[in-house]
């Protein structure tokens, strides 16, 4: 096997209360740069666990997903992803709809899908980092599993208007936390009139070491590491 591995545990906390979640994470990466997330991602307060499969290729574009959400133990819906270039493809089944198979297609080649697993979040760093020139603001043709804060709907395949948000990159930083000190990649991802995420990821893995979102009141942190990460 020639692969790389690594996996952690990100811890979920709102600000003035403690710890309200967590995300157990484990990737694997190939020798031509195609890497695979499994994610499981619990929120205590919505009673919400969320299983996610996503695989993104060299240029951290996605090539497929995999997601089944529940509810209050109750099946919310389950589904499959497919994008190749500027086809993005859905199959799945809903609490609310039942059965469905989408397809649709964009002017652009799809950068970023959008699982609401925080270690596919910090992949974005990755996605900008391959830009060339001055840091900017960039808009990224971009689909999502679900429109809602919590991710707590679908999953179907929603494509996110051009307008809808901005990445930019803020630098450098070096972060402290419960894992170590990590030289990181500061980003934000800007949801116009909904929210902001700020991002730190560290390393050519793009590992999330922390996040914050202002309207969920909610910080993110790496606490467990171990493998073959870079």
């Amino acid at each position: 096997m020639r692969h790389r591995a690594y996996r952690g545990r990100m811890v979920y906390r709102t600000n003035g209360v403690g710890e309200t979640g967590r995300e157990y994470f484990s990737v694997t990466v190939q020798p031509d740069g195609t890497r695979t997330l499994r994610a499981q991602c619990e929120m205590d307060d919505d009673r919400l666990l969320r299983d996610v499969v996503i695989t993104v290729d060299a240029d951290w574009r996605p090539r497929d997903a995999f997601i089944r959400l529940t509810i209050e133990e109750r099946l919310v819906g389950t589904s499959w992803f497919r994008f190749d270039g500027r086809v993005a493809e859905a199959e799945g089944w809903t609490a609310a709809n039942g059965r469905f198979a989408q397809r649709l297609e964009t002017a652009d080649p799809v950068a970023f899908f959008g699982t609401h697993a925080l270690h596919c979040d910090a992949w974005v760093a990755g996605r900008l980092l391959m830009h060339v020139g001055p840091p900017c603001d960039l808009a990224f043709v971009t689909y999502a599993s679900s429109l809602l804060a919590n991710g707590g709907s679908g999953p179907e395949l929603i494509a996110v208007p051009p307008n809808f948000a901005t990445v930019r990159n803020l630098g450098s930083e070096t972060i402290d936390g419960p894992a170590g000190r990590f030289d990181t990649h500061h980003v934000r991802i800007e949801a116009h009139g909904i929210d902001h995420f700020d991002v730190w990821a560290t390393g050519e893995d793009c590992l999330p070491v922390r996040l914050t979102s202002d309207v969920l009141n909610q910080s993110y942190e790496l606490v467990e590491i171990e493998g073959d990460w870079r």
